[in-house]
């Protein structure tokens, strides 16, 4: 770590850089966000962490002022593809808390004892730290936003009894459940919700650019899985233990979020799956530093900056909305699809049903699809894989094994193994330099020749440059057919 890097971030209070490390005060016992109010510490007082965790592992507690907790998320973990950032995926969508250790290191390939010895160089904490960090701040969610028993609480954020929990609270936080609560509901100001249904305030690097990201959502959404009203995206959610309704509207900045869940211990993987599927944790700065330095694109960035690339709500979804979006009309296909899904029972006119599972496309899509045979096919056979775990996606997958395992399906091409790239694993730099649209959005900029080539100027950010590009594919097509 660049020490006096840091200091200086922290020095300057560049909120730039919340969630991408914390400063822990020697003489008070606290951390805080790089952007914490106080008065700055003398250099020789502080040390610095890559993640809370190893903060709290080291025996500090997280400052009540800053709440170094309640910022984005660190980008790292989506531009690293190594196994500390793939550990982070899974552990921040609450695989340690279904699994255990054991099952994160096996969904990793690895033993625990080579992962607790990686993650502890890497991240100053294991993984059963990096694990209780996570329940810590998900607990602190369910304790401000909600009026439930703490031994709901508890339950629900993954503890194994109140104790355990009364006794992280204070070790993190300095405190107690109850005083957390009674300075909550000074400032709360929206109204209790009904039970099951959380109300939360999720937190981006500004700007976002909610119009091209809604236009993404909207022109993709599937009817009764997911609907899109002005700046409103609302779709339904297969979480572990049940399921979701999750209402998002962009604010600016942060996404004003309502989850009714069937069962409240699926609340951390929700936040984790909301946050991936708009792309919060990135940081538009870095990436318009970059893709600002390009004359072809300078003027994109300048009109648009905080753009985002959409991610996944739910992997297996997404890799079979891959296969089927190289067809021109993907649409009734989806719809066909979305058809075999389980219809939950909620009377509101909103999104109603749960996209299926890849078992249930691959028993019955065969009796409901009537979309070209090459496509039908491949939809089939990459169902069956993930249905008998011949195929596995999951957040921490590494991109070279997962791109070479779809492109061993027959039918699975370059295009829909990337694409499964930028949108499941979140994967930063993936340009798909033979993607049509994007040739020829880039030749009508000016950038002539070797795109793949050219393209290298925008690492590590290639995937955001292609979002850029084909959003001038469709500016061009929406004159041209108007």
């Amino acid at each position: 770590m660049d020490v006096e890097r840091f200091y200086r971030i922290s020095s300057a209070r560049d909120a730039r850089y919340d969630g991408c490390f914390v400063m822990a005060v020697r003489t008070t016992g606290i951390y805080c966000r790089p952007s914490c109010p106080a008065i700055t510490p003398k250099r020789r007082n502080v040390e610095f962490f890559p993640t809370a965790a190893g903060a709290q592992t080291a025996g500090y507690r997280a400052c009540r002022r800053c709440m170094p907790d309640a910022i984005p998320g660190s980008p790292d973990w989506d531009l690293r593809a190594d196994l500390a950032g793939r550990a982070m995926r899974l552990i921040t969508d609450g695989v340690v808390e279904r699994e255990g250790v054991s099952g994160l290191a096996r969904q990793l390939g690895y033993s625990e004892r080579h992962l607790t010895r990686v993650l502890t160089s890497e991240l100053g904490a294991g993984p059963l730290a990096l694990a209780r960090a996570h329940r810590s701040h998900s607990a602190r969610l369910l304790i401000e936003t909600t009026d439930l028993s703490f031994a709901d609480i508890a339950f629900a954020s993954g503890f194994a009894s109140v104790r355990q929990f009364n006794d992280t609270i204070r070790a993190v936080f300095g405190t107690t459940p109850s005083v957390l609560r009674t300075d909550s509901r000074r400032q709360r100001t929206c109204p209790t919700r009904a039970p099951g249904t959380i109300n939360l305030k999720l937190p981006f690097r500004p700007p976002l650019d909610t119009r091209s990201l809604m236009d993404c959502l909207r022109c993709r959404a599937i009817s009764g899985v997911e609907s899109v009203d002005g700046d409103t995206y609302t779709r339904t959610l297969r979480l572990p233990h049940g399921f979701a309704v999750a209402k998002l509207t962009i604010r600016e900045s942060y996404v004003d979020t309502t989850l009714r869940l069937t069962d409240l211990r699926d609340l951390s993987t929700a936040v984790c799956r909301v946050r991936r599927l708009l792309d919060l944790d990135a940081d538009p700065e870095a990436i318009s530093e970059v893709l600002g330095r390009d004359p072809a694109l300078r003027t994109l960035v300048q009109a648009q900056p905080g753009i985002r690339v959409a991610g996944s709500a739910e992997c297996s979804e997404q890799v079979l909305r891959a296969v089927i979006g190289e067809t021109e009309d993907y649409r009734p296909l989806l719809a066909q699809l979305a058809g075999l899904g389980g219809q939950l029972d909620i009377c509101d006119g909103g999104p109603d049903r749960l996209f299926p599972t890849p078992a249930t496309i691959a028993e019955r899509g065969a009796s409901v699809l009537t979309g070209p045979a090459p496509v039908v096919d491949t939809v089939l056979r990459v169902a069956t894989a993930m249905a008998d775990g011949s195929l596995v996606v999951n957040y921490g997958r590494d991109s070279r094994e997962l791109r070479a395992e779809l492109l061993a399906i027959p039918g699975v091409s370059e295009w829909s193994a990337d694409y499964v790239l930028m949108r499941v694993l979140g994967q930063t730099d993936v340009l798909m330099a033979g993607d049509q649209d994007l040739r020829t959005a880039a030749r009508s900029l000016g950038i002539a020749g070797d795109l793949e080539q050219y393209g290298r100027a925008w690492r590590p950010w290639r995937s955001y440059a292609s979002t850029y590009l084909w959003q001038v594919h469709d500016a061009a097509l929406a004159l041209r057919t108007a």
